[in-house]
């Protein structure tokens, strides 16, 4: 929740609890897959975790860098000014909707009884109020920094919401920096929960050069960030990419499913779409 490790972390403090008797582990023989390794915690290891869940909890500690930011911001003018805060405002706004994910992700957690579900809803609820609430305390500062001007504000993204027979999709039409990589896909997908869409159509001009380089993974990587979300999208590309190289193998593959679709007119991508 608040720390990730890498796989050689892990290991180190799983061999020290064992070493310390408050893990033991046993391997598992697969016959379709490589051996593994399975921990189980102990009656000691149990008591100890039960010693430190008892003990006094610290006071929250807040560290934001962006505080640091805006301390020194008064040498920005209004525009640069205004930028950092919706800087800031994107990253809020993907990390709220990473909680969320999780959140509902959770749900399907097996072996919680009622108590311990209510106590991780929780969890996740006191996180996504906190996200809230910076979303909300941005809103207000920028109110009142700028409340006598009008401020400018460059549209990075260039879309539009479109709605068709009681539904509605959004339309990604260009992109001032191409989408290049999974936090361009989580913008987008913060962007469709923002107009309370999961319908997504993307232009060829929004999408980078990379996309198309099946080497790079950029595709994949945000084809999958999408397929997380359960955004279904569409992206219009013209014939001769589609039908280009090793890419034409991953189009074919990708038009098989019901997640995402590539093709050439705008009237065959909202078709798909809507359907």
């Amino acid at each position: 929740m608040y720390w990730s490790g890498n796989n050689n972390q892990i290991y180190k403090a799983l061999l020290q609890m064992q070493d310390e008797g408050l893990v033991t582990s046993e391997v598992i023989h697969q016959d379709s897959a490589p051996s593994k390794k399975l921990y189980r915690i102990t009656n000691d290891g149990l008591t100890e975790l039960k010693e430190w869940v008892l003990s006094s909890p610290e006071a929250p500690e807040f560290k934001k860098t962006f505080l640091i930011q805006l301390a020194w911001s008064d040498l920005l003018n209004n525009h640069e000014l205004n930028e950092l805060l919706s800087r800031y405002e994107d990253t809020i706004k993907v990390q709220l909707l990473l909680e969320q994910e999780k959140n509902r992700r959770s749900l399907n957690s097996p072996n919680r009884n009622n108590r311990e579900t209510f106590l991780w809803n929780s969890i996740y609820q006191n996180l996504i109020t906190s996200y809230q609430a910076e979303l909300d305390w941005i809103n207000q500062v920028r109110q009142k920094l700028f409340e006598n001007e009008v401020i400018e504000e460059e549209k990075r993204m260039n879309y539009q919401v479109i709605s068709r027979n009681d539904k509605k999709y959004l339309e990604i039409i260009s992109n001032t920096t191409p989408l290049r990589s999974e936090s361009d896909a989580l913008e987008l997908v913060a962007l469709c929960g923002e107009n309370d869409t999961n319908l997504l159509m993307i232009h060829y001009a929004a999408l980078s050069e990379d996309f198309f380089e099946l080497k790079t993974k950029v595709a994949g990587d945000i084809l999958q960030k999408l397929m997380n979300y359960r955004i279904k999208a569409v992206a219009i590309i013209p014939s001769e990419i589609i039908q280009k190289g090793r890419f034409r193998e991953l189009a074919l593959e990708m038009n098989k499913g019901q997640h995402f679709r590539m093709v050439n007119s705008k009237d065959e991508a909202e078709a798909w779409l809507l359907q």
